[in-house]
């Protein structure tokens, strides 16, 4: 739960992320931290995080929420090793099979993580829309574009 502040602050200066209030941070640090992960830097502060639940209708499907990284740490592969090491993880506990996560189109940060989180997986990326722009009661927003990465191979879950 400690780390709920931080991850607002992270996705508040991501810039990209639909910034949720920092009660539903606190809360999914709380709820969701098993299916969730958190970089940190050498003094233990955290650098960069990816939230996920599993779907309750798809319990082997692992869909991420939201993935960010500070500023000064992007470029190093960060999210890419929380990406692996969350779907490890995840895989292992509860034999996923599958990754979902939506990207704005544009987006084109989140579509190269994914789609060689996918290729290094060997496994096929469907895309589809989730949710069209006009579903969106809050002002403009870009359509959410579903991603589906699956099946996953066998060593992801060793």
């Amino acid at each position: 739960m400690a780390d709920g502040a931080a991850l607002w602050r992270l996705a508040k200066e991501s810039g990209n992320l639909d910034l949720n209030s920092s009660y539903s941070y606190l809360l999914w640090c709380r709820d969701f931290a098993a299916t969730s992960a958190v970089a940190r830097d050498g003094e233990g502060e955290p650098i960069g995080f990816i939230t996920g639940y599993l779907r309750p209708d798809r319990p082997r499907t692992l869909l991420v929420w939201q993935v960010a990284v500070d500023g000064a740490h992007r470029g190093r592969g960060i999210a890419a090793r929380l990406l692996d090491g969350l779907a490890a993880r995840v895989g292992a506990e509860h034999e996923v099979i599958c990754v979902e996560t939506t990207i704005t189109p544009g987006n084109t940060a989140s579509e190269r993580l994914f789609t060689s989180f996918a290729a290094r997986h060997g496994a096929r990326v469907e895309r589809e829309v989730l949710f069209d722009a006009p579903l969106f009661p809050d002002g403009p927003h870009d359509p959410e574009v579903l991603y589906r990465i699956g099946p996953l191979t066998p060593h992801l879950s060793h």
